[in-house]
């Protein structure tokens, strides 16, 4: 009897410590940290699919889209902060709040963004870019790829890279998609409204971002989920994270606590 008795309190205090836990890791990830993973290769090279990254929710405050699964408890921000232009954000795409994206923050509220012959003005003025050596990669088929890479300076004097390739491939995957096709290096004149940002991928000819109005366009701040900071684990293409065995050949060390900038 007395045996039973400490084997069944056993249980209990197990499933106790497994509830707080989860009770902390659920306040971590709604507080502090939430881990985040690269689907696509829209912010290429900053971030490549199969990066693995923390994303600090603390970052701009606290709106609905900070607790798991968004309930709308209330509106707006607490303690809320503002993102700085060249912040890379996780937010919810305003045309579908179930799904995450990841971009760069490029206009702020007031701003006049347009993009020319792939050139990009902020306030109408040309945006200071440096061309440096190409990226070249292995595409899905194993040959080798190449585009322009450039080091782009915002006027607050943020610095990333950024790659151009207009081809014809992403304008037929995009009408395959069904997504009636912009131009991205010649758009119209995009004013940001208030309370809200504009966003574009680092892979600039491949992102579908806030240049696309329908699919994305202008992200209210209250759907800001938290600013990208660290990569903590990065495997390519030929392993999913969940095959162990295939890591020693997949993992991408030089990626290990990268920060993202």
């Amino acid at each position: 009897m007395g045996h039973s008795r400490k084997k069944q309190g056993g249980i209990a205090e197990t499933v106790k410590t497994i509830f707080y836990a989860a009770i902390i890791a659920l306040l971590v990830r709604s507080v502090a940290f939430e881990p985040f993973s690269i689907p696509s290769g829209s912010m290429i090279p900053t971030l490549l699919v199969g990066d693995y990254l923390f994303v600090s929710k603390y970052s701009y405050g606290y709106s609905r889209y900070s607790l798991p699964f968004g309930p709308n408890l209330f509106e707006g921000r607490i303690l809320a902060s503002q993102p700085e232009r060249g912040d890379v954000v996780v937010f919810k795409l305003p045309t579908d709040d179930s799904t995450d994206y990841i971009k760069r923050v490029i206009g702020l509220p007031g701003d006049r963004i347009q993009v020319t012959r792939g050139q990009l003005y902020i306030n109408d003025q040309l945006v200071e870019r440096r061309q440096i050596e190409d990226y070249v990669y292995r595409d899905g088929r194993g040959n080798l790829r190449r585009q322009k890479r450039y080091v782009e300076t915002l006027p607050n004097g943020r610095s990333h890279i950024i790659l151009l390739n207009p081809d014809t491939e992403t304008r037929r995957a995009y009408a395959a998609l069904g997504i009636n096709y912009i131009d991205p290096d010649n758009t119209g004149i995009y004013v940001v409204p208030e309370n809200a940002y504009f966003m574009m991928g680092d892979n600039r000819d491949d992102s579908q971002d806030s240049r696309y109005l329908a699919q994305v366009g202008y992200v209210p701040f209250e759907n800001l989920v938290g600013r990208a900071e660290i990569v903590w684990f990065s495997i390519d293409d030929s392993a999913s994270f969940w095959e162990v065995w295939k890591w020693p050949g997949a993992i991408r060390w030089d990626r290990f606590f990268t920060v993202i900038e």
